[in-house]
């Protein structure tokens, strides 16, 4: 090449100079070439570049088998690169991305896909040369379209013991080969861990909730839980809480898969528009809470329970069943329905808007806003979905906890419970208990999201 970025086989060349001015083997002076090298070099790749390359296993590269690994590696990239030109003019536009990206099960709105063209374009020609490709794979060990497809795409799964969001737009080599499932374990792992960790957080709040009304203050109800119970007593109704994440993933991922394919009709692999998103994750959601639904109200039970009022899950269940039948395990269940919609959509909008505007104004250059800032944009929107849809969700709670009054006690509808908490309470009652709320999304994101990761490389799914 003539700009003086420098080509494989002179970078090699480069490369074998500073092993030897260095002295090190092992590539980690690489996380910070790409001032000399003029190549892309992502900090994770320099160890998967030794340990793939690393033929006669004496733990450093050295400049034979790293002259070797460029050659290779510039071949594999040529290879994707004339799969992705289709109509061989020697260039990549955004049409070709996105049909490339869409016969891997990748869809991309013609927005993305440009994002992904102009953090490879050098000369704002909004396409792809070869040597703009080559530049920036050479150095990231990515040997096929389904590994840069991979690469382009970014899935997260957050749980802070309210609404658990599923991993979006699995390709179908990703369901085939098991990665969709050891996902949804490794986010419900993840959930199990973060509930338990914030359970005092989440009992003070449905506590608040349920007693807030007589005065009770966060450092009263907190006092009052563990004089009355014991320190254990602050993780009553965690064991279902945990025990539920399971369940509601899995029937809320299929439900969303299923919803999805009926979206889209006749446009078979067609990306989905924001609205449908909304739409196809409230009705998953939606799905998944009906069939989950009398573990809520077993959870909300054991939270509240008195020491000796029950001995466990089951004997809750039965004392239930026999004192006020079936129709109690639905108690709560249209104000919780209605709830997910505000919560889906404002979720859903404020972590789109948010990701957007940090691409458009600090992330010009790149397709990849980067995982802190989409854990950021994550505990945003959820929050401030949380916040729309509380008072609902205090209803909720007041609802399923009914039963748990003394005998006689009107039983009363979510529009009664409403006129109830406004007029004994005003407008601030329908968000009592929302601090402990608050106080718990932080720990339970970075609880969340530290136990995923690890769960993730256990179990063999990469970043």
């Amino acid at each position: 090449m003539n700009d003086g970025i420098c080509s494989p086989g002179r970078c090699a060349t480069v490369c074998s100079a500073r092993v030897n001015e260095t002295g090190k083997g092992d590539l980690r002076w690489l996380a910070d070439g790409s001032s000399w090298t003029g190549f892309v070099i992502p900090p994770f790749s320099t160890n998967q570049i030794s340990i793939g390359n690393d033929t006669n296993h004496d733990g450093q590269l050295d400049f034979k088998e790293f002259t070797q690994y460029l050659r290779t590696h510039e071949k594999e990239l040529r290879l994707m690169f004339h799969s992705l030109d289709r109509n061989n003019d020697g260039h990549i536009d955004v049409a070709e991305i996105q049909l490339s990206l869409h016969s891997l099960g990748v869809n991309v709105s013609t927005e993305q896909a440009s994002r992904i063209l102009q953090s490879i374009d050098r000369d704002g020609t909004m396409t792809i040369d070869w040597s703009e490709w080559r530049d920036h794979f050479l150095f990231n060990p990515l040997h096929n379209m389904e590994d840069i497809a991979h690469y382009w795409k970014h899935s997260l799964m957050l749980d802070i013991g309210e609404q658990l969001t599923v991993p979006d737009e699995f390709s179908e080599k990703e369901r085939r080969s098991g990665v969709v499932w050891r996902q949804l374990v490794a986010g419900a792992m993840a959930g199990a861990v973060s509930r338990t960790g914030t359970a005092p957080l989440d009992r003070l709040k449905v506590f608040l909730q349920v007693h807030g009304s007589n005065g009770v203050s966060l450092l009263g109800g907190l006092r009052g839980m563990v004089q009355e119970g014991g320190l254990r007593s602050l993780w009553r109704g965690n064991g279902i809480n945990v025990l539920k994440i399971a369940p509601e993933s899995a029937i809320k991922f299929m439900a969303y898969e299923q919803i999805k394919w009926l979206i889209r009709g006749s446009k078979e692999g067609a990306s989905l528009r924001v609205q449908e998103r909304f739409i196809a994750g409230s009705l998953a959601g939606a799905t998944a809470q009906t069939i989950i639904y009398p573990m809520e109200v077993l959870k909300t039970r054991l939270t509240l329970r008195k020491t000796g009022q029950y001995s466990g899950m089951a004997d809750c269940a039965k004392q239930i069943l026999r004192k006020e039948g079936l129709r109690a395990f639905y108690k709560g269940y249209v104000p919780n329905t209605l709830g997910i919609i505000p919560y889906a959509g404002i979720d859903l909008a404020v972590y789109e808007t948010l990701k957007n505007a940090w691409l458009q104004r600090y992330c010009m250059g790149s397709a990849d806003p980067g995982v802190l800032v989409l854990l950021g944009c994550g505990t945003v929107s959820s929050t401030c979905g949380q916040l729309a849809s509380y008072p609902l969700a205090l209803i909720r709670t007041r609802m399923q906890a009914q039963a748990s009054a003394l005998d006689g006690a009107p039983q009363l509808s979510m529009v009664g419970q409403f006129k109830h908490i406004v007029s004994h309470e005003g407008v601030p009652g329908l968000y009592r208990g929302i601090a402990p709320n608050f106080l718990k999304v932080i720990p339970a994101v970075s609880i969340s999201y530290v136990v995923y990761e690890h769960m993730k490389k256990a179990l063999g799914v990469g970043s």
